[in-house]
């Protein structure tokens, strides 16, 4: 998504928990595309790192035109019982917390000023959670629950929708048995496989242009057919 923005001319802000591969990534950026980018290291689960990441990108550029809150973590656990509270507070702290608190600052100063987009990205276990990912499903079906309150609370002047991703073949996806994946995304989803990252940058481009002037508080759902849920 940074590359697919920068690309069509956006200066960027690139931020999570690992600096050095914000920086390798920024470095990419002004490389291939002359725009200005920046690495912030950022744990969203952490109130006061939403407010510091914030800040550095209005110091930086002068405003906040898009929003992306893309921060996401699910540890596995051997069983529901013994999901430890420390586990439980870190999933809803990344996959809820994070995105309210920098959709309220950054939110509040676009609907002040030049208005601006804000898009979250949930998943299909807000809809469909399987037993391995109950409080990061919880996490997300909050996360579109915030999507369509905060597009009441600062229209019209900011837009703020949601993606809806299935599996994706990211890093993560190097943890997985591919071969019984593979299996279960032939019977299980109509497109037959997971997704490609570059799959998810037409959604992004969609919902943070004026391609999506008329559309706000909705969930996009972009998984290959995977869940049946209303998008």
């Amino acid at each position: 998504m940074v590359l697919a923005f920068a690309r069509r001319g956006a200066d960027v802000v690139i931020a999570s928990r690992k600096l050095e591969a914000c920086e390798a990534l920024a470095d990419e950026v002004r490389a291939e595309t002359g725009r200005r980018a920046l690495a912030v290291a950022c744990h969203v689960g952490h109130w006061a790192q939403c407010e510091t990441l914030a800040e550095a990108a209005w110091a930086s550029f002068g405003r906040i035109d898009v929003l992306v809150n893309n921060a996401g973590m699910s540890p596995r656990y051997p069983s529901l019982a013994q999901v430890s509270e420390a586990l439980y507070d870190k999933v809803l702290d990344v996959n809820l917390k994070g995105p309210f608190r920098l959709s309220a600052l950054v939110g509040t100063r676009m609907a002040e000023g030049r208005g601006g987009s804000i898009v979250n990205v949930s998943s299909i276990a807000a809809v469909q959670p399987t037993p391995v990912e109950i409080p990061y499903g919880a996490a997300k079906a909050a996360l579109n629950s915030l999507t369509l309150g905060m597009a009441r609370a600062f229209a019209p002047r900011v837009r703020v929708n949601c993606i809806m991703p299935g599996p994706f073949l990211t890093d993560i996806s190097k943890a997985w048995d591919m071969e019984a994946f593979e299996a279960a995304a032939k019977r299980g989803i109509p497109l037959g496989r997971g997704g490609e990252a570059r799959e998810i940058v037409g959604a992004a481009l969609y919902l943070a242009s004026d391609a999506s002037s008329y559309t706000t508080g909705a969930i996009l759902k972009v998984d290959g057919g995977a869940v049946y849920a209303p998008a």
